[in-house]
């Protein structure tokens, strides 16, 4: 122990746990020999059992350990650590192997324990047959063919509650499923008509695009028309500018001449 402790502080005391559950699991099988009683065997051998769990994680504990000091120790104080591990290990599987002895022990006694007053239970029944007149035997017989058929006719109506059960709740898949569908049929029938006004709105935005044009194109022409009648107002002698149809020409002035009386 003082060599791991020189090693690692950590395996001196995880050595030190382990050799404490190796002393007391000595003690406590050599206290289980003593012990008469079955119970008490029982339980004498579950704290045991524990103790040999504690062991068996203690020594997974100690092979990580061992692990991480590979790299810094040298081959003599590896091997040694392996042979230490091994020698643990060892010994808790022997441990393990007187258990397994005394629980088959405990359960051989128990099942003589209990085939022994089952056969004398066995015998008094018979004893007691013997000693019963015609008329009871047929009561008795009559009375355990009662209570079969109690037992039948609950185990009919557990069996008919259990049927009801599952109709019902076929039913109820059956409603769902079909609820189901129609939403999805319905879904379908809202997908479809956002498709079809999704459509409808883009022509009419079409329609509205090539009314703007049309419009702004009517607008242009009155501005058009606007702005030759005013030109053919302001100069009327512009031979440029042709006569709009419908528009009579402006009236020639009149200059009055002077006779000589």
């Amino acid at each position: 122990m003082a060599s791991l402790s020189g090693l690692s502080e950590e395996l001196g005391e995880i050595e030190g746990q382990i050799l404490d559950i190796f002393r007391a699991l000595s003690n406590g099988f050599q206290k289980l020999e003593k012990i008469k009683d079955s119970n008490r065997q029982s339980r004498q051998l579950e704290e045991l059992t524990g103790k040999m769990r504690e062991c068996k994680r203690l020594i997974k504990e100690f092979d990580r350990e061992v692990k991480d000091l590979e790299y810094k120790s040298d081959a003599e104080t590896t091997k040694m650590l392996s042979e230490k591990k091994q020698s643990m290990i060892k010994e808790l599987n022997s441990y393990v192997a007187l258990k397994k002895q005394y629980a088959s022990n405990i359960e051989n006694k128990r099942v003589d324990l209990f085939e022994g007053p089952g056969e004398g239970f066995a015998e008094e029944n018979g004893l007691l047959a013997s000693n019963m007149s015609n008329q009871q035997l047929m009561d008795q017989g009559n009375r355990m063919m009662d209570e079969t058929d109690e037992a039948i006719e609950r185990s009919k109506k557990v069996v008919h509650e259990t049927v009801n059960v599952g109709t019902e709740t076929a039913a109820a898949l059956k409603a769902q499923t079909e609820q189901m569908s129609r939403i999805v049929n319905e879904l379908d029938s809202i997908h479809f008509s956002i498709k079809k006004a999704t459509q409808l709105v883009k022509e009419l935005g079409r329609q509205v695009a090539t009314d703007r044009c049309i419009m702004a194109l009517l607008f242009l022409i009155v501005i058009g028309v606007i702005a030759i009648i005013i030109v053919k107002i302001v100069n009327p002698h512009n031979k440029d500018i042709r006569d709009i149809p419908g528009l009579a020409p402006p009236a020639p002035s009149r200059r009055l001449l002077a006779y000589p009386y």
